[in-house]
C-alpha cells in the first residue's frame, strides 16, 4: 500500500515521450512508491500527437512498472494536481542550465500553491540531455529521419 508520502507526479506533453522520459519514468519508478505520469492538455496549445496516442504511449511505456500510473491533466496547475491525487511530490527533469532556471521559478510557484508539495529535480544521463521533445517532431519528415527518431 502507498501513502501520501512516497507519491510523486511527473508531468509532461509527452508530444511524442522521448527515451529521455523513459528514463525519467523508470528513475521515478525506483525512488517512489507510486508515480502518476500525467500527460498535459492544455486547450490553447497545439500538440502535433492527440492526447490518447501520447496516452497509449506512456501506457506502454509503463507496462512494466506496477507502480506506475498514467493519467491526464487539464487547466489545473501541477502543484494543486499531485495535491488533489494525494502525491507530496513533483518530478522534473534538468537537462541543462535554461532547464534549470525556468524549474527553480516554477518549484517557488508550487510551493506556494501547494506548501505539502516538493518538487525533486533529475537529471539525466548525459547522453539524453540533448534530446527533446521538440528535436525529435523537427527530424520526422527528412530522409532517414526514421532512424534518428527511433533511437530517441
Amino acid at each position: 500500500m502507498t501513502t501520501q508520502e512516497d507519491t510523486a507526479v511527473y508531468a509532461g506533453s509527452f508530444d511524442p515521450p522521448t527515451t529521455g522520459h523513459v528514463w525519467m519514468i523508470e528513475q521515478g519508478a525506483r525512488l517512489f512508491s507510486r508515480l502518476v505520469v500525467a500527460v498535459a492538455r492544455n486547450p490553447e496549445k497545439h500538440y502535433t500527437f492527440e492526447l490518447e496516442q501520447r496516452l497509449a504511449w506512456l501506457r506502454a511505456i509503463a507496462a512494466q512498472l506496477p507502480n506506475v500510473e498514467i493519467a491526464s491533466i487539464e487547466n489545473e496547475f501541477l502543484a494543486r494536481y499531485a495535491a488533489r491525487i494525494g502525491a507530496r511530490y513533483v518530478v522534473r527533469g534538468i537537462r541543462n542550465e535554461d532547464d534549470y532556471q525556468y524549474e527553480r521559478g516554477m518549484r517557488y510557484v508550487n510551493a506556494d500553491l501547494s506548501p505539502t508539495v516538493s518538487t525533486v529535480f533529475l537529471m539525466p544521463p548525459r547522453e539524453l540531455c540533448e534530446i527533446s521533445s521538440s528535436f525529435v517532431k523537427g527530424m520526422v519528415g527528412p530522409e532517414g529521419g526514421e532512424e534518428v527518431v527511433g533511437r530517441m
